[in-house]
C-alpha cells in the first residue's frame, strides 16, 4: 500500500523522461508516442502528412554587382574585430564569397563599364559561319555538275554537227 500511494504523488512519465529516453509508446511532453514511424501513429489512427511544400532543389542565389560592391563597402568600414563575421552572418554570405568577389573587382569585372551583355561564345559564332560555308559549298559543287553537264552535251552535240571545238591549244594558233 505505501508503494501505491507513492505512485500517486509521482508525475507522469513523460514529464520525468522529457529530453532522456522513454519506453514504448510513453508520450513526449505535448507529442506523439515514441512508437510513431514515417508518419503512422502507434494506435494506427491518423497520420501526420508532410510538408508538400518542400523544394525539390534548392535555387542558387545571384548576388547583383550593386549588392556586391555594397558588401565590399561595408567590409571595407569594419574596424574591430567580429564585425566583418557579424556582417556575413547577418546577410547569410560565406566568407568565400568576399575572396571571390575582391577578386572580381581587382579584375575590374564588378565596374559598371564591364556590365556589357554576354556576347556568344567564339565556338558558337565559328560554328555558325562553317555551316554557312557547307552550304555554300554545296551549292557550288551543285553548279559546277550542272555546268560540267552543259559542256558534255555541246560536244556531243559538236560532234554529230562536225563543228570542230577550239581548244584552249588552238585558239592561240587561228593567225
Amino acid at each position: 500500500m505505501v508503494y501505491a500511494k507513492s505512485m500517486d504523488n509521482m508525475p507522469p512519465p513523460a514529464a520525468a523522461t522529457e529530453g532522456g529516453r522513454r519506453p514504448t509508446d510513453v508520450a513526449a511532453a505535448g507529442g506523439a508516442p515514441n512508437g510513431t514511424q514515417h508518419g503512422l501513429s502507434a494506435r494506427n489512427g491518423p497520420a501526420a502528412t508532410p510538408n508538400p511544400e518542400v523544394a525539390l532543389k534548392p535555387e542558387r542565389r545571384r548576388f547583383t554587382k550593386a549588392y556586391k560592391l555594397d558588401i565590399l563597402r561595408q567590409v571595407e568600414a569594419c574596424s574591430a574585430g567580429g564585425q566583418i563575421g557579424a556582417l556575413l552572418r547577418r546577410e547569410g554570405l560565406y566568407s568565400s564569397y568576399l575572396a571571390n568577389w575582391r577578386l572580381q573587382r581587382s579584375k575590374g569585372l564588378l565596374d559598371s563599364a564591364a556590365s556589357k551583355r554576354r556576347s556568344a561564345k567564339p565556338a558558337k559564332q565559328h560554328a555558325v559561319r562553317v555551316s554557312q560555308l557547307e552550304r555554300e559549298n554545296a551549292r557550288l559543287k551543285a553548279r559546277l555538275r550542272q555546268a560540267e553537264l552543259i559542256l558534255d552535251i555541246q560536244k556531243k552535240a559538236s560532234e554529230i554537227l562536225g563543228i570542230p571545238l577550239r581548244t584552249l591549244d588552238n585558239e592561240g594558233s587561228d593567225s
